[in-house]
């Protein structure tokens, strides 16, 4: 049986046989991908797909771009239609 990701025996296992601590919020959950995995799906049409990214050169302006562009400018229904760094810098 394939254990999940985030159970306690796999966790136990990097941290004991590799001395890797896994770089989620500390709490473990399934949660912690559903972010990433939104922004992934996002990021690929609206900038991977469609742009050339055969050199690095324009790879890594065009992700820096897109990042500056998602966090700063790019609206997020589940945020009040506000970017991700309104919120953020909006906390106490």
């Amino acid at each position: 049986m394939n254990a999940p990701l985030t159970c306690r025996d796999y966790i136990g296992r990097l941290l004991e046989d590799d001395g890797i601590k896994p770089s989620w919020d500390g709490r473990g959950r399934w949660i912690d991908n559903v972010f990433v995995e939104r922004f992934w799906r996002s990021f690929k049409p609206e900038c991977v797909y469609l742009h050339d990214r055969s050199a690095v050169v324009k790879a890594r302006r065009g992700l820096g771009d897109y990042f500056a562009f998602h966090n700063h400018s790019r609206p997020n229904s589940l945020l009040d239609n506000q970017p991700p760094a309104a919120v953020h810098f909006q906390r106490p």
